[in-house]
């Protein structure tokens, strides 16, 4: 008995079911609108978070490989960390999870450069210490290196894109100048020879500043074995890794008075603001998803108003009012499957030549293009469920027509 009463079940739903994709054949127009209307709005959102969430990555990528790296230990007060960097750098190297750790010390100077035995106007530059041989490991900088090669000697420059620019085209194998002022107010100068020109896309890198051999600033600055930071690389990308090193490593040196941060802590407050636009874009979005249900509300109302004699025939035949509920919520879930899938296969295309071109634009860094598959299934089933929400409203006044005055209707 229970299963004829499931097969009658069955039998009733596949006819409502059959009922509801007839009547949207028939009205080609209207469901092609509404399909379009879902799925444009799915598009819109999908883009926005390939643009801005991909731009939000790509400047996290960047921060983690150039300047602040998976881990970034620097002194609680001081400018610097006057312990030898080899008592931390060590004792990070010996966590299975990273890659490398190397130290970096920070410091503006006076740049000078003759070009055809005319002296260029001086001006001030950051200036950034690097140790060569760690520095290649735990940093990509040296990626960014496109003329020439990266810091190797004690007298070898790297010099940022816009510096270069800005001292009027320099080229490696020039010598240039720097004077530093150290920490007793004693000004130190010395020649270089540019090894390299570094230039990153969107300027997330060194591109206003010069890199030198940290142990040749140390000189300069007269402080030996101090750096500023402790810069760390882990193996592989692992949030919850580096924030157990943090902690390990803060409790192993408690009384150093030392701050580390991991690149999520590191870039909050630069990005804070950043993430709330991508939170505000993301809503403009679903206020997008919101009107396609307002035009699913339109375009079903018309659909009833076209099928009021059909309503009205049904009824007079001994269909139920709920059986014309269903079958006009059939129709919005119908609009919202079709929609969603159409929407999801078109922003999964563009994630895909996003990704596979590295999409960019002119003069910024190159997006971060990532598939966020509970992103992607949760835009899904909102514009599924707005659909089939939208569909109650034009479903309860399709129930509310009389048979008899619903076939008087031409």
């Amino acid at each position: 008995m229970p299963y004829i009463l499931y097969i009658n079940y069955r039998l009733i739903m596949d006819y409502r079911l059959n009922l509801a994709m007839r009547m949207l054949a028939n009205k080609r127009g209207s469901l092609i609108g509404a399909v379009l209307a879902v799925s444009i709005g799915i598009l819109v959102i999908h883009v926005n978070f390939v643009i801005f969430q991909g731009i939000y990555d790509a400047i996290i990528r960047d921060m983690t490989d150039y300047r602040f790296g998976d881990i970034y230990v620097t002194h609680e007060e001081d400018s610097t960390i006057e312990r030898s960097h080899l008592v931390y750098t060590n004792w990070f190297e010996r966590v299975s999870i990273i890659q490398a750790a190397t130290p970096r010390l920070s410091g503006s100077a006076d740049i000078e450069f003759r070009n055809a035995g005319q002296e260029n106007e001086e001006f001030d530059v950051p200036v950034v210490g690097v140790d060569p041989v760690t520095d290649v490991q735990a940093s990509t900088i040296h990626t960014t290196v496109s003329d020439g090669q990266y810091v190797y000697a004690r007298n070898s420059i790297v010099v940022g894109e816009t510096v270069s620019q800005d001292l009027g085209g320099i080229s490696v194998g020039d010598n240039i100048k720097l004077k530093i002022t150290n920490q007793w107010g004693i000004e130190e100068s010395k020649r270089f020879m540019v090894t390299g020109i570094s230039k990153t896309a969107g300027g997330q890198g060194f591109d206003t500043s010069v890199i030198i051999h940290i142990d040749t600033l140390r000189s300069m600055l007269d402080r030996p074995n101090e750096s500023n930071s402790i810069f760390v690389k882990l193996n592989e990308k692992n949030p919850d890794g580096a924030k157990e090193v943090k902690n390990q490593f803060l409790a192993a040196y408690a009384n150093d008075e030392l701050k580390a941060q991991t690149i999520e802590e590191s870039a909050e407050a630069t990005l804070k603001g950043f993430r709330s636009g991508i939170a505000m874009i993301n809503l403009i979005g679903y206020f997008g998803m919101m009107s396609s249900a307002f035009a699913i509300v339109v375009i079903q109302m018309m659909l009833v108003s076209n099928k009021t004699r059909e309503i009205g025939v049904m009824r007079a035949i001994g269909a139920k009012r709920k059986d014309i509920l269903i079958i006009f919520i059939f129709q919005g879930m119908i609009i919202g499957m079709c929609g969603a899938g159409v929407g999801t296969g078109f922003g999964l295309v563009y994630t895909t030549y996003a990704k596979i071109t590295n999409m960019q634009f002119e003069g910024s860094l190159a997006l971060e293009v990532n598939y966020n598959w509970e992103k992607i299934g949760q835009t899904a089933l909102i514009a599924f469920g707005l659909a089939v929400i939208a569909s109650l409203y034009p479903s309860y006044r399709a129930t509310k027509l009389q048979p008899v005055e619903a076939m008087r209707t031409v």
